[in-house]
């Protein structure tokens, strides 16, 4: 990019970002993070798996825009079951170094204001990847988001689906209900009568969050792969073109205002 093309730039991101002052914009913002060996492609790479490591150093920079944004629930799809399981060894062994060298590491930074959640089938991890996740979480209970929650404002939260499938999920969340209801003493009767939305959506990865108002997915793909079934039943979905390790602030804030000039009717 050149001196000319950078300064352009500056002021249109300068200019979409003023235009967004009072808008309606997200709570929940999701994130299907997909063209990582595409653009690794594109760019003459002769390992497309390189295209990992650029996309989760990425990610710490959106994290930045959304915090600037004032978006305090961040969902990324990293990666599903079928990935973990069905993919090439050495390209899903790659992957997980990422998660585990750069995701992982940065989170537990002290600088960091996210909480991490994971969402997922941990058990289809590396022992390694899954300990530094967990790690990771734990070590972010004090991150200087969650601290705000005192003070009324909710804190950073960060869900990373890895290990994910949306209808196992569901399956999940409902057996976890049905097993606390069967403890509690409640027949199958009575377990019938009192299930609800509510009550199985509490039981979910993301219980307790917001159910995402917005969903972005990168690459082209104009499909959501099963990621959050239930939980985005209702959210506006935004399709991108770009692949993630070239998604642009730009290509970020024109997905805020697509959001912010939509009517939303939930189904009505």
């Amino acid at each position: 990019m050149t001196a000319l093309q950078k300064l352009v730039y500056t002021g249109y991101a300068r200019r979409l970002r003023k235009r967004l002052d009072g808008a309606n914009l997200p709570r929940h913002l999701a994130m299907v993070m997909d063209g990582n060996r595409r653009w690794a492609r594109q760019m003459g790479f002769e390992d497309a798996r390189v295209g990992h490591r650029y996309g989760a150093e990425h990610l710490d920079e959106v994290l930045g825009w959304c915090v600037e944004m004032g978006i305090r629930h961040v969902t990324v799809f990293v990666a599903s079951v079928d990935n973990v399981r069905k993919r090439d060894a050495g390209e899903v062994g790659n992957l997980m170094r990422m998660i585990e060298e750069v995701v992982a590491e940065r989170l537990s930074r002290p600088s960091s204001v996210w909480r991490l959640h994971l969402a997922g089938r941990l058990e289809v991890l590396p022992d390694s990847t899954r300990d530094a996740l967990k790690l990771a979480a734990d070590s972010t209970r004090d991150a200087p988001g969650v601290l705000a929650e005192s003070t009324g404002d909710g804190g950073f939260h960060l869900n990373i689906a890895i290990g994910y499938d949306g209808r196992e999920e569901i399956v999940t969340a409902i057996r976890s209900l049905l097993d606390e209801e069967a403890s509690a003493g409640y027949s199958a009767a009575d377990i019938a009568q009192r299930l609800t939305a509510e009550r199985i959506a509490a039981h979910l990865y993301t219980g307790g969050q917001p159910d995402p108002d917005l969903v972005i997915r990168t690459s082209g793909e104009r499909r959501t792969s099963g990621f959050l079934l239930w939980q985005a039943a209702y959210s506006e979905l935004h399709f991108c073109d770009v692949y993630w390790p070239g998604f642009r602030k730009v290509d970020f804030l024109r997905a805020l205002r697509s959001y912010a000039a939509r009517n939303r009717r939930f189904g009505a």
